[in-house]
């Protein structure tokens, strides 16, 4: 508001409509008691006719105030006055204790003054300068009273002046600490912007690593163990060899539609025209081999789920199997997947040989692996579900995923974990 008084515009260098009315409406109020004083001065202050000089004073006091400010701008809430401001309000003020002494009604000029000083200059130098002022305006009055003494000329202007000041100093320093909080506000809304755009990163890193570990590398690795399959049987039994290659360009062919859709942040190919039951249904027949045989139960009436429900829980049954086909050692696995009204639940459970489930990796120890399980529990925490692992060495493993149905919350980034298991 004050800052419109001095000519400035608002604290973003950007004009403020609002200031620049004010302003207007301050310096009209400058120049109607300019003018008043001027025809005070012309009636009643001069028992012979007006001194043209006075007059001229009074034209070239307003010249100055207004005019003067263009070349010699107002210095901003925070900043020091210019040497040209100084040298502006210093001659303004020659100018305003010239006309006192010729003209006592100059002293209404005095109000504007007063302002300007307890606004632009810092709060040491404003002070005295208003205390100044003050005294010259009750100086006029004592000088040129003929009606007797009156003490309100005496105790009026210093009272004034000591309430505005009061007042203008207290709005002074609340400007100054709103624009200390403003300044916290908007580094806290920078920072908080910057934390955001690291979750987010954050957010979309899991999802890779976790689509890239359910799908390419679990195929991958599948690759591998056939090929691997496919040199030793190659002189002995060509025909079991050629099996195994052509399983290996069927688990490629799925895992570049795997590849192609989440990139393009879709579902999982398997669900593209199949249900959940259905999907799950293959992944355990695709599963099935020689070593170990994968079985799927449906235990409940199957409705229709949520797409990130579904693709969640697939991924956790390719995770999961994964797991059983690499470390368990497993002979026999099993997925069932139970409706519950409320909330739907997967296990799969194997036989394998099985492992401590509080165990902690030693120091030093390889922890490029073991991203499968980590991976699993922010899939499930991110739909407001649980996961449990049950295992024991030699007594196989239990992988639960519980995810309730309704209501479903809103998919929350979580920081990626380290694996542990």
């Amino acid at each position: 508001m004050w800052s419109a008084w001095s000519g400035r515009s608002g604290t973003d260098g950007v004009d403020d409509p609002d200031e620049r009315w004010l302003t207007a409406v301050l310096h009209i109020a400058f120049f109607l008691l300019l003018g008043a004083s001027l025809v005070r001065y012309l009636i009643r202050d001069t028992g012979t006719p007006p001194n043209g000089w006075v007059v001229a004073l009074f034209v070239a006091f307003g010249a100055l105030y207004l005019p003067g400010r263009w070349p010699a701008p107002a210095p901003s809430p925070d900043g020091r006055p210019s040497g040209r401001y100084l040298a502006w309000l210093t001659t303004v003020l020659a100018a305003w204790v010239a006309l006192l002494v010729l003209a006592p009604s100059a002293a209404w000029c005095a109000m504007p003054l007063f302002f300007t000083g307890l606004h632009t200059l810092p709060t040491r130098f404003a002070v005295p300068l208003a205390a100044v002022l003050t005294a010259l305006v009750v100086a006029s009055k004592l000088r040129f009273m003929h009606d007797g003494f009156d003490p309100n000329a005496l105790i009026a202007p210093p009272a004034i002046a000591a309430v505005a000041a009061a007042v203008l100093i207290h709005l002074r320093r609340q400007s100054a600490r709103q624009r200390v909080l403003i300044d916290d506000l908007v580094r806290t809304r920078r920072d908080l912007a910057a934390t955001e755009r690291r979750a987010g990163i954050l957010a979309e890193r899991q999802r890779l690593s976790s689509e890239i570990h359910d799908t390419l590398a679990q195929g991958m690795s599948s690759q591998r163990m056939l090929l691997q399959a496919a040199d030793r049987t190659w002189e002995t039994d060509p025909e079991a060899a050629r099996g195994h290659m052509r399983e290996a360009a069927e688990i490629a062919s799925r895992s570049l539609a795997e590849a192609r859709r989440f990139v393009q942040d879709l579902a999982p190919a398997d669900l593209v025209e199949r249900s959940l039951a259905q999907a799950l249904g293959a992944l355990a027949q695709r599963e099935s081999g020689a070593r170990q045989t994968v079985d799927f139960h449906l235990d409940g009436p199957l409705g229709p789920l949520p797409e990130r429900v579904e693709a969640a829980l697939l991924r956790i049954a390719q995770g999961a199997l994964a797991n059983v086909r690499e470390h368990a050692g497993a002979s026999r696995a099993a997925l069932t997947l139970t409706c519950m009204g409320d909330q739907i639940r997967l296990d799969i459970a194997d036989d394998g040989r099985g492992f401590e489930t509080d165990a902690v990796p030693a120091p030093g120890a390889d922890r490029s692996r073991g991203h499968g399980l980590p991976a699993m529990r922010v899939r499930v925490r991110q739909l407001g579900g649980t996961l449990t692992v049950e295992s024991a060495p030699g007594e196989g493993t239990v992988v639960s995923a519980a995810i309730p149905l309704e209501p479903l919350p809103a998919l929350v980034p979580d920081r990626p974990v380290e694996a542990t298991a």
